[in-house]
């Protein structure tokens, strides 16, 4: 594949790490991203496939993803999202910055608060996605209701003229109206993209394709990268249903126009 032409505003259909890997240094302005939480690996609080009761029961999350298995063994997990970070990190240009979703779990007791996966990159700060709802079986602590960003930025990083207004504790409802297992709420990338001046975004697991949605909307361009053809097809089948309602809106805001001078 040639960059850029083969990859500017395109969902590639592959292994993020593979993918990102041919594509050049310094190429891409910001990288908004969530990766497979390996939920199915765990000290008993795993989901459980067809699940028709007990408390993961009408869950989407617990027959997994598409064409990947959400349960790899810790360290070898925790070893796959460092290099994808490593990755991504090299990718971006001097000015650049990777928001990296994820989520910390109490395992054998403890939280796991992915400092394996971060290791030695350069965290400028942690944003908190409080979510609305949640159900907790454990006993033994409270009801977790959150989700962390990292930022990691290149040095010369800056936000937008007047985003650094906004805390650092953001409440955004969980996505509803998406059939993939575990999609980006809308609100929460439109926040991050609409922040900075990136013009290129890059999703290395993009799933159903909300980042490419809000860049389109914002005017940015994206790469989306995804494993499952499945998600593939879900993203494209949504990114010109999006790209034709704007169109369809813009039509009627000039019609609208011409009609009042």
């Amino acid at each position: 594949m040639n960059f850029p032409n083969d990859y500017i505003n395109k969902i590639i259909c592959g292994d993020s790490l593979t993918v990102m890997r041919q594509m050049p240094e310094s190429c891409i302005d910001l990288v908004v991203t969530s990766p497979p939480y390996n939920l199915k690996n765990s000290t008993g609080n795993g989901m459980k496939a067809n699940t028709t009761s007990g408390k993961w029961a009408g869950n989407a999350l617990q027959n997994g993803y598409s064409h990947y298995n959400d349960n790899i063994p810790n360290d070898e997990y925790a070893d796959w999202q460092y290099n994808c970070l490593k990755e991504m990190y090299r990718l971006l240009k001097d000015g650049g910055a990777i928001f990296y979703n994820h989520k910390w779990r109490v395992q054998d007791g403890l939280i796991q608060d992915r400092k394996d996966i971060i290791k030695d990159l350069p965290v400028r700060q942690i944003i908190i996605w409080r979510r609305k709802g949640g159900i907790n079986f454990n006993p033994g602590y409270f009801l977790p209701t959150y989700e962390v960003i990292y930022l990691i930025p290149k040095p010369n990083f800056k936000l937008a003229p007047k985003a650094n207004a906004y805390g650092d504790v953001w409440e955004f409802t969980q996505e509803l109206n998406n059939v993939h297992p575990a999609p980006f709420p809308v609100a929460l990338i439109d926040r991050i993209i609409s922040s900075t001046t990136a013009q290129t975004i890059l999703d290395p697991f993009s799933g159903s394709g909300t980042t490419a949605v809000v860049s389109l909307g914002l005017k940015r361009n994206y790469i989306g990268i995804e494993l499952s053809p499945d998600y593939c097809e879900m993203s494209e089948k949504r990114i010109e249903k999006n790209k034709k309602q704007s169109e369809l809106l813009k039509f009627k805001t000039i019609k609208l126009f011409q009609e009042t001078e």
